[in-house]
């Protein structure tokens, strides 16, 4: 059996979407299930190819989370695709779960839509789960909400199993009177390699890598004279410390333009700020030199510039947000 998971969000860290399909995974490979993820934020520009990798797929994960309003543009992109240029044969024999979660209002419509969508397509809906979450550690303590999420998993695995048999709607009677779409005239061995290709991840963060590389590349044979400025923010940085009992951490700042990071050491009142590589990285932080600018000037915190999209961040959440605690740059530097 082969389920494949396709999610809809932003990739942030504390998405509660991911906790639920990481632990509906975790479920279906005890049972010996296959499982294949996608994550559409990472394979945007062959989004209207993912239709083809549906194929061997006995039931689909369909994920998303809701952030202001409606199910987001990755996951409207997929369905599109697969309106236009999936196979309905093949879709008419795949099982779909959705999951929604929001952290603001709309997850049951949500579901709703994902549900609606699938059954126009002629394929099969099983019971979904959508669920509030304002933060993700809700879902992370709660032994009874876990229990729900591999509940689900485990109904999907019986459903498939079973091949059970579901009611006719009157979402597939549309496909049938209006579906009169166009499919992309790929060979058969043209249609496998991009199956193979868009829906293998490891291949796709190496042709990124690989992209990453040659640009590093390209810019050294340039033989930029310029040298980078190894002072900027280290002055800022240092006058806005303010020493918290009990708190260590390491941050790496990786700032756009910059080849050197910005590493920041903590350790109750030890405090050191410089450009280089760190022996022991906690968080490793990831923005724009104006994004920096406007968390120093405050204008913003470091949470606040990681929940807006202008920084990207991996590690411990909660040394991210000690950060704040560490470093005012909404008060007057130390000395003034």
């Amino acid at each position: 059996m082969k389920i494949n998971i396709y999610y809809g969000g932003r990739g942030l860290m504390d998405d509660p979407t991911l906790f639920v399909i990481n632990k509906m995974k975790e479920v279906l490979e005890e049972l010996r299930v296959t499982v294949e993820q996608f994550q559409l934020y990472e394979l945007k520009n062959g989004i209207t190819t993912l239709p083809q990798s549906l194929k061997g797929a006995d039931g689909v994960i369909l994920a998303t989370t809701v952030e202001w309003y409606g199910i987001g543009g990755y996951m409207q992109q997929f369905l599109d695709a697969c309106w236009l240029y999936g196979d309905k044969e093949k879709i008419s024999q795949i099982y779909m779960l959705p999951v929604v979660m929001s952290t603001t209002y709309g997850e049951r419509d949500g579901k709703l839509n994902l549900t609606t969508a699938w059954e126009i397509l002629g394929g099969l809906p099983c019971e979904g789960i959508c669920g509030y979450i304002a933060d993700t550690s809700i879902l992370e303590e709660n032994e009874e909400y876990i229990r729900i999420i591999e509940k689900k998993a485990e109904n999907l695995y019986r459903t498939i199993n079973q091949k059970m048999v579901c009611l006719p709607t009157s979402n597939q009677a549309v496909k049938q009177k209006i579906a009169i779409t166009k499919n992309i005239n790929f060979t058969p061995q043209e249609s496998e390699q991009l199956s193979q290709y868009v829906s293998d991840d490891t291949y796709v963060q190496r042709q990124k890598a690989d992209i990453q590389e040659l640009a590093s590349m390209f810019r050294d044979m340039m033989g930029s004279s310029e040298k980078e400025d190894t002072t900027e923010f280290l002055k800022e940085i240092q006058d806005h410390f303010k020493p918290q009992p009990g708190l260590a951490g390491n941050y790496k700042l990786l700032i756009e333009g910059k080849k050197t990071p910005l590493v920041i050491e903590v350790n109750g009142g030890s405090f050191q700020c410089f450009y280089g590589e760190g022996s022991r990285i906690d968080v490793e932080m990831q923005l724009t030199r104006e994004a920096l600018g406007d968390i120093i000037a405050g204008r913003k915190t470091f949470q606040a510039s990681f929940m807006a999209g202008d920084m990207k961040m991996k590690g411990d959440f909660k040394l991210l947000r000690a950060l704040d605690q560490v470093l005012l740059f909404g008060a007057k530097p130390a000395g003034m």
